[in-house]
């Protein structure tokens, strides 16, 4: 195995070889996107600077941005205290990650007013 790599083997992957990882706008901050990631998505993403993710419901290696255009070009990459999920700090080409079109898949916005109430 390469040695740039072996850091590879300390994530936790769940029982289908998968870890979540968020995609973070490098620029402002904002959270764009979370989707799943393997280890030969993972290697592929380094290897070649733009984010590749595994995409469950093809069952298939994933290039962002392959056919849209809105590729993902990674900056920085992490992974957290328990090693079960990713960061990567990324060029968003187009500033389109949703496949809705919107700029983040996070636009659902819940009011928190009721909470209040209990």
């Amino acid at each position: 195995m390469n040695q740039d790599f072996l850091w590879i083997e300390q994530l936790k992957f769940n029982e289908q070889g998968l870890i979540p990882a968020i995609a973070q706008d490098y620029r402002d901050g904002a959270i764009l996107m979370m989707a799943w990631m393997n280890r030969e998505s993972i290697q592929q993403t380094l290897m070649t600077g733009e984010v590749y993710y595994w995409s469950r419901s093809r069952q298939e290696l994933w290039h962002k941005g392959a056919t849209s255009g809105h590729i993902q070009k990674v900056k920085e990459l992490y992974y957290d205290c328990d090693a079960d999920t990713l960061l990567l700090k990324i060029e968003q080409v187009g500033d389109i990650a949703c496949h809705t079109g919107k700029r983040s898949c996070f636009f659902n916005f819940v009011p928190l007013n009721y909470f209040h109430q209990i």
